[in-house]
């Protein structure tokens, strides 16, 4: 990507981190899904004792995915401590099959909570007090990075519906290219509100369901979503 499009990519996903997703009723493709079955169990619930919420994927046994910016206390911009964070499993409606602590959270190089426009660091990996029992499937984490047209699905507790995990299966990526940062990002068209922040973009691989991306920035007319193939770039 030139010099040109990095900038015009970059404008335009700083404008789409701004925006306030809004998805009409009776265009909604968001179905509810059971946390309790796989993919959709390996995706928890992110909370903090400040009482916001985010979404996150379980990648390994003890170790969840989210976006870094769901770890900030928004009035100051610092991180929270890990004391301060705990995943869900299973949620739906108040009760969940498993609760888990954060011993450590580890976010990218160089992400700062002070910043509003998206940035290539904004994910963290979330070391989990206990392991979830063997029984859920961590998802894997893919290696190829997402193309314009790939076929990818959404799970994630939305603002709208946060008691539920909800899912759009039907959308696909729209663009993808690099800030003039480094940061690799792409968009795509799954319906999604705020809440879904570090939920993951999933594509079917060989095998089952990867991660390809995770969701940073909900707008208007699509969403904007970290690729994680370049992470740790």
């Amino acid at each position: 990507m030139n010099g040109r499009r990095a900038r015009a990519f970059a404008a335009a996903a700083a404008a789409l981190a701004l925006g306030i997703s809004s998805i009409a009723a009776s265009a909604d493709p968001r179905f509810t899904v059971d946390p309790t079955t796989p993919p959709w169990d390996a995706i928890g619930k992110v909370q903090t004792n400040i009482g916001t919420r985010c979404t996150g994927a379980l990648i390994a046994p003890a170790v969840v995915l989210t976006a870094a910016h769901c770890l900030c206390n928004r009035r100051t911009s610092a991180l929270l401590q890990p004391v301060s964070l705990h995943v869900l499993f299973g949620y739906q409606r108040g009760t969940y099959r498993w609760h888990r602590l954060v011993v450590r959270a580890t976010v990218g190089a160089g992400f700062d909570g002070a910043k509003t426009q998206p940035q290539g660091a904004d994910w963290a990996r979330l070391e989990l007090a206990e392991p979830i029992p063997a029984t859920v499937s961590p998802l894997p984490v893919s290696t190829t990075p997402p193309m314009p047209g790939m076929a990818v699905a959404i799970a994630g507790y939305n603002q709208d519906r946060a008691q539920l995990l909800v899912a759009d299966t039907g959308c696909h990526v729209i663009k993808a290219g690099r800030s003039p940062e480094g940061g690799a990002f792409f968009t795509h068209d799954c319906a999604a509100t705020r809440g879904t922040s570090g939920a993951p973009l999933l594509a079917r691989e060989e095998g089952g369901w990867a991660i390809v991306g995770i969701n940073i920035a909900a707008g208007r007319d699509a969403n904007l979503a970290l690729t994680v193939s370049a992470i740790g770039d």
